[in-house]
């Protein structure tokens, strides 16, 4: 029987650490096979059987410390068996038998500045340079002292570097080769910061009351739906100049959208009706609101009998409207009666947004900012073009969604072909 003992490398030398057993229990080995790595308060080192047979009684596992020159194996030849004592670790130690043990050889470790990991010795035989490496336990890191030396001055995680020392062990040129960790980053500091001023309570005007019950009720009462398209108004933009440089007067975008509405709801009468229940009302007349913002908060208007009003006419009449709801001079006839309704936040800056349905309407349309945008043409050129959505809100008790969807394409098809909505 040979004894594989913790071996003896330097003279402050008084114990040593298995790192791992590089061959299993029962294996067979041949003198000088590298057969587990040892790490000391300096190196890393190659353990290397002492004898040829059947590597047996391993007396410490991964990780365990033990003193110079302690038996922590046996090597058994054919015929050979383990003292009774020896699992006990009391067995026969301290000197080598058949031949001995054969000291573990370290494993140098090159710096970039020509330096080793430990004292430098002849390299080991080619057999212990290919031997393989299994991996170590995955919940301990193997590295060197000094390189976890290093690594902790340079703050560098262990975790994140692959070693290329026996059996994957981080040695000092793989933390010198590596990044160290980025500082994390220091949290700002809080700085507390006083009011300005009071807390105000600030109660509702009689307006913005009734805004936000009939709204609440709208959502909380009308299963809405929404469809968003972007319509080309360059044409449409180029008639306004057209108007205004003829001093044939001023027309606006909205006045547009208005006569447009108009024709898209007698072409699609389903639009312009009222739930009620068990039936449907289908209005005969046109009778546009127009969402306007005043001081107090919002109030609609209505032009009633849009449908027998000319471009102009349209315009005209919500001008007057919208001075009569700033002035605080409207009738309420003129507050009520509205069959259809239309926001338009285009003014604002906007690129999109919905609008809460006006009950008892069925619908609504929001029209946003016309901006110009790079587009493509047909035959895969671009020009730059005004652009601007429209998104009509439905109530879907009385509308489709594909019923919603033509609606919005006939106001699409009407504002890009601006001539259409003069007569």
């Amino acid at each position: 029987m040979t004894e594989v003992i913790m071996p003896k490398m330097g003279d402050g030398m008084e114990e040593g650490t298995l790192l791992e057993w590089l061959k299993k229990e029962g294996e067979k080995v041949k003198s000088g096979d590298v057969i587990g790595t040892i790490q000391t308060d300096k190196a890393t080192l190659e353990l290397e059987a002492p004898g040829s047979g059947v590597l047996t009684g391993l007396l410490i596992k991964g990780g365990e410390t033990v003193p110079v020159g302690k038996a922590i194996a046996a090597i058994l030849k054919d015929g050979e068996s383990l003292p009774q004592n020896w699992q006990s670790g009391t067995g026969p130690s301290n000197g080598a038998k058949e031949g001995g043990s054969t000291p573990a050889k370290e494993v140098a470790q090159p710096t970039s500045g020509g330096s080793t990991e430990g004292s430098q010795v002849q390299d080991a035989p080619a057999a212990s340079a290919s031997a393989p490496a299994p991996q170590a336990s995955e919940s301990r890191i193997k590295a060197s002292p000094l390189a976890k030396k290093i690594a902790a001055e340079k703050g560098i995680d262990l975790s994140t570097i692959t070693g290329s020392g026996p059996g994957g062990r981080i040695v000092e040129k793989d933390v010198i080769q590596a990044k160290p960790a980025a500082p994390a980053a220091a949290a700002p500091a809080f700085t507390p910061i006083s009011a300005t001023a009071e807390d105000k309570v600030i109660p509702l005007n009689k307006l913005r009351q009734i805004t936000g019950q009939r709204t609440l009720q709208s959502k909380q009462q009308v299963p809405h739906f929404y469809v968003t398209v972007e319509v080309d108004v360059e044409n449409l933009m180029d008639l306004r100049e057209q108007f205004e440089t003829q001093e044939a007067g001023k027309v606006s975008v909205n006045d547009f959208v208005m006569r447009a509405c108009v024709l898209a709801l007698q072409e699609m009468p389903v639009v312009n009706s009222v739930f009620q229940g068990a039936n449907i009302l289908q209005s005969g007349a046109v009778n546009i609101g127009l969402a306007v913002a005043i001081e107090d908060g919002l109030t609609v208007p209505v032009i009633k009998n849009a449908h027998a009003m000319t471009l102009r006419q349209l315009s005209a009449k919500a001008r007057e409207l919208a001075g009569k709801a700033r002035d605080n001079k409207l009738h309420p006839d003129e507050l009520s009666g509205s069959t259809f309704s239309i926001s338009n936040m285009g003014m604002l800056d906007i690129d999109n947004f919905v609008a809460i349905i006006n009950q008892p309407n069925s619908a609504i349309l929001a029209v946003s900012t016309a901006r110009k945008k790079v587009v493509p043409t047909e035959d895969d050129q671009v020009e730059i073009r005004h652009r601007m959505n429209i998104t009509a809100s439905f109530d879907h008790r009385v509308v489709d969604g594909a019923v919603g969807a033509k609606f919005v394409n006939v106001v699409r098809g009407y504002l890009e072909n601006p001539t259409r909505l003069l007569s």
